[in-house]
């Protein structure tokens, strides 16, 4: 039990479970199965994006451009499908080869001109965005095709209420599913994932031990583009429209959710079972403000409160690391 205090997820889960008690006992509809399949499917979005926001946090980067990476890839992708045709298969290659592509351009700048992440990625941010909107004046897209419009509604599984409603696992919850098992293998079982942690570590350590820096770090921010690009899908598939302003914007919720998981600013430490714990309590705060009639404007102010909170605990839990090693080093 006290090993088990010594992680940060499991303050988080406990948290989950106080809020979840709350919010139930105000309205009881909340602890349903049918409400937890809804919100598995509404912040896959998030959920993605979170996957590959653990990733670059851990190689000791930071990405703040996979909005508008997801926002150029949804309307690439959704232009070329209503002009040309084309299936979900398509949509898939075009959003990931977006995606791939911008990502790859942020890791060459990165690593070339040794910019710091942070401002190399709100610069791109705003240069992907600002030529998308040139581009496309801003313009929605309603005229999506039927089978895009279909294969939201799949469901692996389906299931009924009481009063009939049907409701169960979506495939784009499963989609979310699958990445987060490839990105654990990805990190738990190979080269390149003892890598991503060294180099958030340390990068001159990393860089001894033999690993390719450069290497790693277009693989991270290649990754973290395919998975902007895979969420702009996504997200088209959930509203069933494209707008070129409906992402940007949404970039401190998925931060918010990998830190709260226990993935380190500083980089070398976070876990995707964290990050799924963070999505998990943030989906839980936005579902549960609405089910308390709650306003929304209290929802910005839990996303700000969480970024202090879990960094300040963070900081606290190294702290704490550092004296221990201090004083067992001293006897």
């Amino acid at each position: 039990m006290k090993n088990l205090f010594k992680h940060h997820e499991t303050y988080v889960l406990l948290v989950i479970i106080v809020f979840s008690a709350i919010i139930t006992t105000i309205n009881p509809n909340f602890l349903t199965l049918e409400n937890f399949f809804d919100l598995a499917k509404s912040y896959s979005f998030i959920g993605i994006l979170a996957v590959g926001v653990t990733i670059v946090l851990i190689s000791g980067g930071i990405d703040i451009s996979f909005t508008a990476v997801a926002t150029v890839g949804e309307y690439v992708m959704a232009v070329m499908v209503i002009k040309y045709g084309g299936n979900m298969f398509t949509a898939v290659l075009l959003v990931a080869v977006v995606g791939i592509a911008l990502g790859m351009i942020n890791a060459v700048l990165i690593y070339f001109f040794n910019i710091p992440t942070i401002i190399t990625t709100i610069a791109t941010l705003n240069i992907y965005y600002g030529i998308l909107i040139v581009i496309s004046g801003g313009k929605w897209i309603y005229a999506l095709p039927d089978w895009f419009r279909n294969f939201a509604d799949i469901r692996l599984f389906t299931l009924r209420t009481a009063q009939g409603l049907e409701y169960g696992l979506s495939i784009i919850t499963a989609t979310w599913f699958a990445i987060i098992i490839i990105a654990w293998i990805i990190l738990r079982y190979t080269k390149l994932g003892r890598g991503i942690y060294a180099m958030g570590g340390s990068m001159n350590a990393a860089r001894r031990a033999g690993f390719n820096i450069f290497g790693i770090q277009m693989f991270v921010y290649s990754f973290m583009g395919l998975m902007a690009g895979i969420a702009g899908l996504v997200q088209a598939l959930l509203v069933q429209t494209v707008a070129p302003n409906s992402i940007v914007g949404k970039e401190l919720d998925v931060i918010a959710a990998v830190v709260l998981g226990g993935a380190s600013l500083a980089g070398g430490s976070g876990t995707l079972f964290g990050t799924i714990l963070g999505v998990t309590l943030i989906a839980i705060m936005g579902n549960g403000l609405t089910l308390m009639r709650v306003s929304s404007f209290w929802y910005d102010v839990f996303i700000g409160l969480v970024i202090i909170i879990s960094v300040g605990f963070s900081a606290y839990q190294r702290r704490e690391k550092v004296k221990r090693t201090i004083l067992v080093e001293g006897e």
